[in-house]
């Protein structure tokens, strides 16, 4: 997602009613308020939207880049360095917006699914997810995966941030754009054959939604947007629906020029945010550590 003024309009637009605390001992998750600032080496991804931590790649971030870039994922060591691109065969990043590492259709195993789910002038009327086994390092090239195409029940809308649900697998997709953000699901088994129909799930309080997470023990759900990072607390047996349903608390975060993305690192001891390169200010990978 290009355009930078839009930060402002979100800003405004935020969460009156999300109440960040100041007592270490009721921290939200215990995460640190300012987050460990990592330099980016070995190239640039000036347009990152969404980052996920490999399961199969101990100490990589899977990152994906947005807006007609190649239609390659890029594997980022925790220290920041750029370490290998991989091209997804025959695929089109027509507005990639997030990734995330999920369950899928064989049990047990990780599958990363790719959002292409971004519609800045709202005018599309079908958005797909890639969704193919996680790879490891060494593979050249992905070739092997499912197209899940789906269409919203009520149009065009503009979306950055998704979600895989463990257990059932369903994804949620959370609109940006909205006058506030709205939910929507695509209930597993997603049909490889057809449009999906995505159901309408929820409006939440606030819009600008930019990416999502959730914990690897499934016990917690952030929400991000331009200018603030919204915690949920859950049971891990309930619905992404039942979690977005309540009330979240703004926790601590450091603004980024345009940051985009957000994951929880895959051993739960806190989680990373990376923005996009804006006004010629490099831009870091941020981990706030979990105290």
């Amino acid at each position: 997602m290009r355009p930078v003024n839009i930060l402002i309009l979100f800003a405004l637009a935020g969460f009156p009613s999300c109440k960040k605390s100041n007592s270490p001992a009721s921290k939200p998750g215990g995460f640190s308020d300012v987050p460990q600032q990592i330099a980016i080496t070995g190239g640039t991804l000036p347009e990152a939207s969404g980052i996920a931590d490999s399961k199969i790649n101990p100490g990589f971030l899977w990152v994906e880049e947005d807006s007609g870039n190649p239609a390659d994922i890029y594997l980022m060591g925790h220290d920041g360095k750029i370490s290998r691109t991989i091209p997804i065969t025959n695929a089109q990043n027509r507005d990639w917006e997030d990734i995330v590492l999920g369950e899928g259709p064989e049990p047990g195993k990780k599958y990363l699914y790719l959002g292409d789910i971004g519609d800045n002038n709202l005018t599309g009327t079908g958005y797909v997810f890639y969704r193919f086994e996680e790879p490891l390092m060494s593979v050249a090239e992905i070739n092997n995966y499912n197209k899940l195409t789906f269409q919203y029940p009520d149009g065009s809308h503009d979306a950055e941030a998704f979600l895989v649900e463990a257990g059932t697998k369903d994804i949620y997709v959370i609109t940006k754009r909205d006058a506030k953000s709205k939910v929507y699901k695509l209930s597993y088994p997603q049909d490889t054959m057809v449009v999906i129909n995505a159901t309408f799930v929820s409006d939440l309080a606030f819009n600008g939604v930019v990416s999502a997470a959730l914990s690897p023990d499934n016990k917690e759900l952030i929400v991000k947007t331009y200018t603030a990072l919204y915690y949920y607390s859950r049971e891990a047996s309930e619905s992404v629906a039942t979690t977005l349903a309540r009330t979240p608390v703004a926790i601590g975060y450091l603004l980024e020029e345009q940051g985009e993305a957000v994951t929880f690192a895959i051993d739960n001891t806190g989680f990373y945010t990376l923005s996009e390169i804006r006004n010629n200010n490099p831009s870091t990978l941020d981990f706030y550590r979990r105290n």
